[in-house]
């Protein structure tokens, strides 16, 4: 409800197929009528310099933050871009702290005015959207009664797949995804019989699209994801096949034959890499034991020959999953089925996810007598996702040099007992990082390893 002060862009990357993402396909366009934020959807390399550009002066003219949404083949494009007119930062000056209580104390009765105001911005902009030439008709042929309505990378795929049929098909092209130009849609669909929607993920724009032909179009046949996928990015060879079903072009096999290797992630320096060793260590110390995963480059032993997770989920969820599993099964009961088996919920977290969001689980476990153990492995990096620096690591940014926050004090400061708590090397000390493991396996409190260890890319990177 608030809008921005300033200009605002937030790039999202979403990824169809989960080529580098765990729990799921998020659809970030489903936060468009949710949150009411205007979402562009470029389709090369040149819309995301362009729609970045015009992201920032939709969000300066209308007070509002604008989305630009990118899935995986959009953001891993190269392509030569024209760079356009370069207007140097305007100098600001002293920047001070303006009071806004209107805009920014989001209490009633003001929020329902405030709802009000954002339903009347997004109108404004449905507007702005209807002129927008990133909304625009290619192939416009008059006698044509198929047609085509894409959006992002389905754009391309699009046109690849008239390309190799042969055909010459009208297609709207569609940046605005949110709000849409309603009518310019509803002036494309009415003069044809058939339209293909090709965009990936969730029907988001079939719904839309069939929702305007009630008024535009009622006995237009609309065509979507009665044939395309549903599921993963779509391909080349699925759009073809969808065009030759709705026009009833012939075409070649060769067209739709197209074979790609399927291969499974690994640690990028195994065995050097400090994961490695702890999870040979769990496989010898603890096999027997209920394994719960989270998000870095430790998720990777989900997959074979490691296999060791029983759950994996988000970010800073494997204690907290875990201390639930351990309460419901009764495991700090001596008496109870699990503990007489054995079994112990052993949870694994990096050290950029402990900072990020593994604190407050803890001290939930901590708080509520858990007896889970949990392994903070630290390789001193936020390695998978680019190796940003974290709070660990004595450095950031942009100061350079800052403070080091360790691990293990922290961990302290929650309440973990000292007897509870270890740190270890796992390369070094593999022997120790085993004994450990087995020596707090049997503990019947909550107890943490912090097993420290810097990346072996980073070693090598500093000459290590």
């Amino acid at each position: 409800y608030t809008g921005s002060k300033g200009p605002t862009v937030i790039v999202v990357a979403d990824d169809p197929s989960c080529h580098s993402s765990a729990q799921s396909e998020e659809n970030s366009r489903g936060f468009a009528q949710l949150a009411h934020i205007p979402i562009l959807e470029p389709a090369d390399s040149q819309e995301c310099l362009d729609f970045i550009k015009l992201g920032f002066d939709i969000s300066e003219k209308f007070g509002l933050p604008v989305i630009v949404r990118l899935t995986t083949r959009v953001a891993h494009q190269r392509s030569v871009v024209e760079l356009g007119k370069f207007t140097p930062r305007a100098d600001l000056g002293v920047v001070k702290f303006v009071p806004n209580k209107h805009q920014f104390v989001t209490m009633p009765p003001r929020v329902l005015e405030m709802h009000q105001e954002l339903l009347d911005k997004i109108e404004k902009i449905r507007e702005y959207a209807e002129k927008s030439e990133i909304n625009k008709v290619q192939n416009k042929i008059e006698s044509s009664k198929i047609g085509v309505i894409a959006s992002g990378v389905g754009y391309l795929h699009a046109m690849e797949a008239m390309e190799m049929l042969g055909l010459d098909l009208p297609v709207l092209k569609l940046g605005f995804f949110y709000p849409l130009p309603e009518q310019k849609i509803k002036e494309f669909i009415k003069p044809l019989k058939k339209v293909l929607v090709v965009e990936e993920l969730d029907p988001y724009l079939e719904k839309e699209i069939t929702a305007l032909a009630k008024e535009a179009n009622p006995e237009l046949e609309i065509f979507g994801k009665n044939v395309l996928p549903e599921v993963g990015e779509l391909k080349p060879e699925q759009v073809i096949t969808a065009l030759a079903v709705i026009t009833g072009k012939k075409m070649e096999a060769a067209l739709t034959n197209f074979k790609t290797i399927k291969h499974s992630p690994r640690f990028c320096t195994q065995p050097m890499c400090p994961y490695w060793k702890v999870f040979a260590a769990l496989k010898k110390a603890a096999p027997q034991a209920i394994f719960g995963g989270d998000i870095g480059c430790y998720m990777i032993a989900g997959f074979a020959p490691m296999q060791v997770y029983d759950y994996m989920f988000c970010m800073g969820s494997s204690i907290g999953i875990g201390h639930g599993i351990a309460k419901a099964l009764g495991m700090n009961q001596p008496a109870s089925a699990e503990a007489m088996a054995g079994k112990k919920v052993i949870t694994l977290m990096g050290d950029g996810t402990f900072f990020h969001s593994g604190m407050p689980a803890l001290l939930n476990a901590v708080y509520n007598q858990s007896n889970i153990l949990a392994i903070i492995v630290d390789n001193r990096i936020t390695a998978m996702t680019g190796h940003q620096p974290n709070p660990g690591m004595g450095e950031n940014v942009e100061a350079g040099t800052v403070a080091e926050v360790k691990i293990e004090q922290i961990v302290a400061a929650l309440g973990v007992k000292a007897e509870n708590l270890k740190v270890v090397d796992p390369v070094d000390d593999f022997d120790g990082m085993v004994a450990t493991i087995q020596d707090f396996y049997s503990k019947n409190e909550i107890s943490v390893i912090v097993a420290r260890r810097m990346c072996a890319l980073l070693e090598k990177r500093k000459g290590i």
